[in-house]
């Protein structure tokens, strides 16, 4: 008995090291986001909310935030239109290469970042010479559909088929059924992935920086030009201000859609 309460101290000592070593970084991005110093310090010098309407007043902020949402977004919903037809084939279909497909589209996951964004670099820009934006959403739609494969997968398991097959006993073709009866029941699934892929590519890093250029930039890369020339608090507000908007969307997706039973 003694030891097993030793044991279970020692797990709870565990678990609370492991969430004061997640969450302490946040909490001292967030604490320094409010400081009046004009360099990042911690603890904060007394109080303000100068560093958060720097943000808003920066244009480079400003103007990569709404590419970052036009390339988040447009990836994403393209990335829904390859993914769903690709998750029901992959669910339903019996047919030869089905694991070699599956493994191609899951690459991205499994392929080191870095080495996905070199070699879109290499063979869209260099090779191909495609317009910059043009490569950006190519390269985020590759590396999101996996996610929407993943989650609009496992919710089409569970999906009784015998209802499709009724549906067709009905008079109704197979895309008629798959639009009529598929898509209904995996509605939460499509908005959860579509949430996940989001925020995904908005948050990337390896693919945008090898596909921006003069003039076009995301989110992510304009704050590491940033930091590479400043240290003053700036940036610690913007990342407070993401984290908000990442928690939030995630928050919803899980309360509303229960996220949690579809990336399992």
């Amino acid at each position: 008995m003694f030891h097993n309460m030793k044991k279970g101290k020692l797990l709870s000592i565990f678990v609370v090291l492991v969430y004061i070593f997640l969450f302490a970084p946040l909490v001292i991005i967030a604490m320094t986001s409010i400081g009046t110093e004009n360099y990042i310090a911690f603890p904060p010098k007394g109080f303000s909310i100068k560093w958060f309407l720097n943000v808003f007043n920066s244009d480079s902020f400003m103007s990569s935030m709404g590419i970052s949402f036009t390339i988040s977004g447009i990836s994403t919903l393209i990335a829904l239109i390859i993914g769903v037809p690709a998750a029901y084939g992959l669910s339903r279909g019996s047919f030869k290469g089905k694991s070699a497909l599956k493994s191609f589209f899951f690459s991205p996951l499994i392929v080191p970042g870095i080495v996905v964004g070199f070699s879109l670099f290499q063979f869209l820009i260099v090779k191909l010479g495609l317009p910059i934006y043009l490569s950006l959403f190519i390269g985020h739609t590759l590396v999101i559909v996996p996610y929407i494969i993943r989650v609009v997968g496992s919710s089409l398991e569970g999906v009784d088929y015998s209802i499709e097959e009724a549906a067709v006993s009905l008079g109704c073709t197979k895309v008629q059924s798959f639009f009529k009866v598929v898509i209904p029941n995996i509605t939460s699934g499509i908005i959860a992935s579509f949430m996940l892929a989001f925020i995904n590519s908005f948050n990337n890093v390896p693919v945008s920086m090898f596909l921006t250029g003069p003039g076009v930039s995301t989110l992510p890369i304009t704050m590491m030009n940033y930091v590479e020339y400043n240290y003053d608090p700036t940036v610690s507000a913007l990342s407070v201000l993401l984290m908000i908007i990442t928690i939030g969307v995630m928050f919803v997706a899980e309360k509303t859609l229960g996220l949690g039973k579809f990336v399992a």
